[in-house]
């Protein structure tokens, strides 16, 4: 049986790109899975919904790993409930190293294992360089003598990272925002008050 995984952060984030992909596989509308709440981890409905519903010889598609979860310790533990626990398999499509279908031999089982600790690691040394950036920022602002007010609340390192590639037109604006779970408008409105404010742009990223 085949089952698709959607996720998107909130309830006015567009879906269609992931519907799409997953409808190019031929999977049924019934056994396709939505939630629209934040990938920090797996304490979602339909996603616990869908799980117990899976066993041996299934396939699970996501369009990208990033859909699937943010937190990479944690889809690294639900890869291994997947595919060792329930015999499931996972297919990535904007990845094919990440297709157990593909290569059911020892060493296919490795590449998908070993693309999973690369993702970890590329993802927790970005964070790490992202704080870094934006504490140097946040001190050369000050230096400066830019004032803070009340702190405002927190951006993810997602941010910073589409705010990157955004600037570097790797990314379109929307794609961006969807990278980092905010609508178009809200993710463009920080960057304006973040650039104003000098927290962008040449103290993070020169």
């Amino acid at each position: 049986m085949k089952y698709g995984y959607i996720r998107v952060s909130s309830g006015d984030q567009n879906e269609d790109r992931q519907r799409l992909a997953l409808a190019q596989q031929q999977i049924r509308a019934d056994e396709l899975y939505i939630d629209k709440q934040s990938g920090k981890d797996f304490d979602r409905p339909a996603y616990q919904q869908m799980l117990k519903k899976l066993k041996s010889g299934d396939v699970l598609f996501v369009l990208s790993i990033d859909w699937l979860g943010r937190n990479y310790e944690e889809i690294q533990s639900q890869w291994r409930i997947l595919t060792k626990e329930k015999g499931v398999d996972i297919a990535v499509l904007d990845m094919p190293l990440l297709d157990t279908r593909q290569g059911k031999d020892l060493m296919g089982t490795f590449i998908a294992d070993l693309t999973l600790q690369i993702l970890s690691f590329v993802a927790q040394n970005e964070r790490e360089n992202i704080r870094k950036r934006q504490a140097e920022g946040i001190a050369a602002a000050k230096a400066r003598g830019v004032r803070f007010g009340r702190p405002p609340r927190p951006l993810s390192d997602d941010f910073y990272i589409a705010y990157t590639a955004w600037r570097d037109q790797t990314m379109t604006l929307r794609e961006a925002a969807d990278y980092c779970e905010m609508p178009k408008g809200t993710f463009y409105s920080k960057v304006l008050h973040l650039e104003q404010a000098g927290l962008l742009a040449s103290d993070l990223f020169d």
